[in-house]
């Protein structure tokens, strides 16, 4: 068994009783320039190392956090380098910019004698924000708990503002829950994350055991609206509403990420011993190139998020999560092994080999488990001779399912009721 730490982040509005609220506006403004100049520097071909002891001696910020900001400055460059080789990050965005915080260096808690939970941010040298944390009583809950409990421990924060309203994202790491190793598996859940959808295969020792596909078209149609409100308002030079735009979209794809993440693992809990996979991010990026144009839109998808709430929640339910190449898992055959592009035209798929036809999504979910039976397991592929109907499902904006079109009874808690057929 595997011991890896489980994170999770609480997020809090801050009820600053210290009359210096402003303080901490002015270092999160702060906090964009470290990042600025981390990025230009970095641009420019200054040693990675070299960055942060020259930032910390002219930034406005205590030590550790001036060492934060830098650090996630450059993991952004590392992961354009790694994933996303198309959109380089900006060096001159304005505006607040996070507070990042080691505890007890950068911030502190503790409790109360009346129950609540008291904050101090170092916002600049010898200053700092004091006051009481607001939220969820969940939250709360949980935070407390870490606070006064050896299975957690507080971390890492975030201070920011939301909307005009400053908040605390706080980090706690389990130091006692682990994850499955992936050998230990006895199903093999493959993932494949698309522009509108996410198709799931549970693929087993004795064959695939179910199928789904999960529609959200809201994902792409905002993100496009968007950016088309975006581009207008940047061509007659409103950056501030462009930048409350960018805000707004930001926040509308996480809760959406956030709902489909549930759903995936939620359905992955039902089989034994699950192990969920999903394509290799880098590999696929890699491999897209269609124009300027269809460019923008597949390397701005939400792919990387989507894959990182999904092995997030499986963490916390003790499911392992990995990646496979994806080379032509959505050109091949699940049944005869038959690959080429023809054989995919849109959502269908039909082998031009043996004649097999499915929805192309559902058929690479199926190769990417195969796949990862062949990275992680010691057991064989199974015989595929024949694949359920799909099952597909659509999320509404609450999180509900809706008009799901199914050809047998779903996992519990999802509604059946539909027509027989591949869907498109």
């Amino acid at each position: 068994m595997t011991g890896a730490s489980l994170v999770k982040t609480l997020d809090f509005q801050l009820d600053i009783q210290s009359d210096n609220e402003s303080l901490l506006k002015d270092a999160t403004l702060e906090a964009r320039w470290v990042y600025n100049e981390t990025i230009r520097l970095a641009k420019e071909g200054v040693d990675w190392d070299d960055i942060s002891p020259r930032l910390e001696d002219e930034a406005d910020l205590i030590k550790n956090t001036t060492q934060r900001i830098v650090a996630k400055a450059l993991e952004a460059m590392e992961n354009y380098y790694d994933y996303d080789d198309y959109n380089i990050p900006s060096h001159t965005k304005d505006g607040a910019y996070p507070l990042r915080a080691n505890y007890e260096e950068g911030y502190n808690l503790s409790l109360t004698d009346d129950g609540e939970v008291a904050f101090r941010i170092s916002a600049k040298p010898y200053n700092h924000v004091k006051g009481i944390l607001k939220g969820s009583d969940a939250h709360l809950d949980v935070l407390k708990n870490a606070l006064t409990s050896d299975e957690w421990k507080v971390t890492t924060s975030e201070a920011l503002w939301r909307e005009g309203e400053p908040e605390l994202h706080v980090n706690i790491r389990n130091t006692e829950r682990i994850v499955r190793d992936r050998q230990d598996s006895q199903t093999v859940i493959g993932v494949d994350v698309n522009e509108d959808n996410v198709a799931l295969t549970a693929l087993s020792e004795d064959g695939v055991e179910d199928t789904l596909v999960i529609d959200f078209p809201e994902i792409k149609f905002e993100r496009h609206r968007y950016f088309t409100m975006r581009k207008r308002v940047q061509n007659v030079g409103k950056d501030s509403i462009h930048d409350t735009l960018e805000g707004r979209e930001e926040r509308f794809v996480r809760d959406r990420l956030h709902k489909v993440s549930r759903h995936i693992v939620e359905w992955s809990r039902q089989f034994e011993k699950p192990c969920i996979v999903f394509e290799d991010l880098k590999e696929m990026r890699d491999s897209i190139d269609y124009g300027t144009r269809m460019n923008r839109r597949l390397h701005h998808l939400p792919f990387r998020a989507l894959q990182f709430y999904t092995s997030y929640k499986a963490s916390f339910e003790g499911i392992p999560s990995d990646s496979i190449d994806p080379y032509k898992t959505s050109q091949r055959c699940p049944l005869c092994g038959h690959a080429e592009r023809a054989n995919r035209r849109k959502k269908r798929f039909k082998c031009k080999d043996c004649g097999h036809q499915d929805h192309s999504d559902r058929g690479a979910s199926v190769n990417i488990a195969v796949k990862g039976i062949e990275k992680y397991m010691d057991w064989n592929v199974p015989a595929l001779n024949s694949l359920p109907v799909v099952r597909k499902v659509r999320r509404q904006a609450s999180g509900l399912v809706d008009s799901p079109t199914v050809t047998h009874p779903t996992v519990r808690g999802y509604q059946a009721d539909g027509q027989v057929g591949v869907s498109d």
